[in-house]
Order: C-alpha cells, then structure tokens, then sequence
C-alpha cells in the first residue's frame, strides 16, 4: 500500500511539473499597440525607471528584476505566487513603449519565503483584531441588550395574555416576540460590525434551511397553524356533540396537533387539526332545539288526511315535544300498498334526549293510529301453485287469524331525559389529564 501510493505521489509530481514550470517563469506579454520602427536607448531607460518604480510600491514584486533592450522588457528574480509574477507581467505589459514582456520570474519555494509572509500576515490579522476588540465589545453589548429587552418583553405573560383570546396565542406571540428580538440583535451587531456580507450569507442560508425543513414538515406545520385559527375560531366547545366529516362525537380537547373526540361509544378518536379546519362541521350542540322525524305507513283504502291529523295531535300531547315550533305531519308517498306519512316534531336537548324522544313519540303515534281503527299494513306475498290439484282444505274458507294486540291509546309516559353518560365521562377526563387544551367554554364560537 505504501509502495503504491509512493508511485501515485510521484507520477502526480511528474504530470504538474509542466504546469509548474509555466507558472514559474517562461511566459511573455504583448501588448497590443504598435511597435515602433526604432527604440533609442533613452526609451529603454526610461521604460526601465517606470517599471521599476511601480515594483518598489508593491511588496510581492519588489525582488523582481527589470531589464529592457529594444522595448523588450525582462523579468526575473522571484516572488511568493504565480499569482504575483503574473500581476508583475501585466503590469509591465502596460507601460508605454514596451514591445513585449519575457517573464522569468520564477517561484520562491524555500522555508523562509513561505513561513515569512505567513507570520507577518497572521501578525497584522492579530495586530487588527486587536483594535477591533472595542468595537466587537460595543457590538456583543448591543446584541445583548436587544435580546434581553426582547426577552423581558416576551415574558410578560399577563399582557400577552389580555391581548390575545388564549392562552395557546399568547404563547406563540411570546415565541415570535422572542425571535424577532434575537434576529433584530443579531443584525444591529453585524450592522455595526461592518458584516453585511456576512449577514446576507446568513439570511440567505436560513431562507433555504427554512424552505427545505418547511417542505419536510409540511403536514405538521400545517396541522399547527389550523391548531391556531381553530383555536381563535373556535367552531365548538368542549363538550359539544359533532360531526367532522361523517365522525361523530363529543369534543373532549383541542390540542396543537389534532381534535380529540370521544364517541357515542366512549372511544377516543384524534382527528388532525388539518383536517379539521376544512371540514364540513356539523354541531348539534349549538342550537338546543332539534327536530327529529320518523315515518309510518296506514292501509292505501284509509283516510290518509285524518291519520295525518291524529299522529299530530298525538306528537302534541307529549309532554317532551315544543309546541313552537309546532308539530307537523304530511304524506310522504304512495307506495305499492300502503301511503307512507311522515311526521316531524321539536325537541329541547337539555331537557330530552334526541334518541329516546324519538322512539317514545313514534311509539305514541303508531298506538294512536292503530287505536283509531287505521290499519298499519304487513307486506303480502300471494303464492300460485300451477297445475296444483284442488283439495278440500284449499277450497275451504279460510278461518280468520287473530288479531294482534293494540297497544292501549293515551299518553305515552316515557323516560326521554338527556343522556348524560358519555358527557359526565368527557368531563371527567378534562378535569383529571393536564393536557393542553386550546378551547375555552366562554370563549365566542363561530
């Protein structure tokens, strides 16, 4: 291994040393302007003082050695880089008068020519920074001062809290507060440091950071900012009985990520908030009063207007039905034997349960038509047997089957309260978890 990366090192070496023999010297310039016809030796003197004038004024070509004859001029001795040589070359090239330049500088590649540059250049940087410490000092106090000024703004939750409807706002204005100090210190401190490079690189770099992590956390950001206009929204309070796109529930939090809903079957379901702010959001719990409806159907030869006005009378004499608005009843349809009515009536939630009210009213109103004498058909089926012979009990009457038991007409007392079941355990979980929660029971609804 060490062989073979000798022999790479070597041939390396070989390949660059052409290069390195160019840049060492060898090179010419010419200018482009005419060359006169003759060149008189004062020309070449004078040629000779101004080049060697411009090299006294620059450091890295000061050993650099100037000959002219003819308006051709010579350059040897050496400088530290390629670089210098080549700024010694143009600059002779410029001068009027020079036909053409023949670069012979080559490169300094002893100890001292490359160690001593170095330490004078590192002693002038120290020397530099130096007197800069006041300033960096003044800079470093001003950064301070901002960001605790912006610090100590930021921390003042009792105001954040009264200028914003929640606490989860008040919050992330305390956040933004914070960072919006720290960036105004950060360029005041640049700014009186002279750093304006710097501070565009920063920014520029931070822009495509925070362009590249947006599209990485794409759906939390978005989850996060409906976390923010849900909570200042506020489409629901905790405890409401909704329906976020076909999922039911009672709401139990708002957190900064997702709505937490317990359902009519006391499981949790986390809906994303980001879904939630573009749902279709169903509450029932808005408006107290709702209605429900049910359908019954009475024999096609009865009086389908009188039943109507029988099922209505009885949907007002419960007592868990609101007289305003009032109970309704209409027909429906006609169907292949019967005509089907339906009927509608209000309730007040706080004080009757949807689910049992309905049940209770449709049990009321069937027991009411039936003990008005109208029929509530079964369906029919007529079989035909082809070819069947006739027997003596196919050709007999038919004894009539009995009746089915009518339930008895009258009130109809049952239990429709509320259920508070799924409500009394939403409760208890909000009142035992410490989870954060970004509703509020008296905060305005939309």
């Amino acid at each position: 291994m060490l062989r073979f990366i000798s022999i790479l090192f070597a041939l390396t070496l070989i390949a660059a040393a052409p290069a390195l023999a160019q840049e060492e010297g060898g090179g010419t310039a010419e200018p482009e302007t005419t060359i006169a016809a003759d060149s008189a030796p004062e020309d070449d003197a004078r040629i000779t003082r101004r080049i060697e004038a411009l090299f006294s004024e620059i450091d890295a070509l000061s050993t650099v050695s100037v000959s002219v004859e003819s308006g051709v001029v010579t350059l040897g001795g050496e400088t530290a880089s390629a670089e210098a040589a080549r700024r010694a070359e143009t600059l002779a090239a410029r001068v009027e008068g020079v036909a053409t330049v023949e670069n012979r500088i080559s490169r300094d590649v002893s100890l001292t020519g490359r160690v001593d540059p170095a330490l004078g250049d590192a002693a002038a940087r120290l020397q530099a920074g130096l007197r800069a410490l006041p300033l960096v000092g003044l800079a470093l106090a001003v950064f301070a001062g901002i960001a605790l000024v912006g610090w100590f703004i930021a921390g003042r939750a009792v105001l954040w809290r009264r200028l914003t409807p929640n606490l989860f706002i008040a919050e992330l204005v305390s956040g933004i507060v914070r960072v919006l100090a720290l960036v105004l210190a950060v360029i005041a401190a640049l700014t009186l440091l002279d750093a304006t490079a710097l501070l565009g690189a920063l920014l520029g770099a931070a822009g495509v950071a925070g362009l590249a992590v947006g599209f990485a956390v794409k759906d939390t950001i978005e989850n996060y900012v409906a976390s923010v206009m849900l909570s200042v929204r506020q489409p629901f309070r905790p405890n409401d009985h909704v329906v976020i796109d076909g999922k039911e529930g009672r709401v139990i939090r708002l957190t900064s990520r997702a709505t937490v809903l317990m359902t009519l079957d006391g499981n949790h379901l986390r809906i994303p908030n980001g879904a939630v702010f573009k749902a279709v959001i169903l509450n029932y719990t808005r408006n107290a009063e709702r209605r429900f409806d049910f359908m019954l159907g009475v024999d096609a030869d009865d009086d389908a207007e009188a039943a109507v006005r029988r099922g209505v009378e009885t949907l007002q004499a419960l007592g868990f039905v609101l007289a305003d608005p009032a109970p309704a009843g209409f027909i429906e349809k006609a169907g292949e034997s019967t005509l089907d009515l339906r009927f509608l009536a209000w309730i007040d939630q706080t004080k009757a349960d949807f689910m049992k009210s309905r049940s209770a009213a449709l049990a009321a109103v069937k027991a009411a038509l039936e003990a008005g004498g109208f029929t509530l058909p079964e369906p029919i089926y007529r079989l035909r047997f082809d070819n069947a012979p006739p027997t003596a009990q196919s050709a007999r009457k038919p004894e009539a089957e009995p009746a089915p038991a009518k339930a008895e007409p009258g009130r109809v007392e049952a239990d429709t309260r509320p259920d508070e079941a799924i409500v009394r355990r939403v409760e208890a979980e909000r009142a035992e978890e410490a989870a954060p929660d970004l509703l509020s029971e008296r905060a305005r609804t939309e």
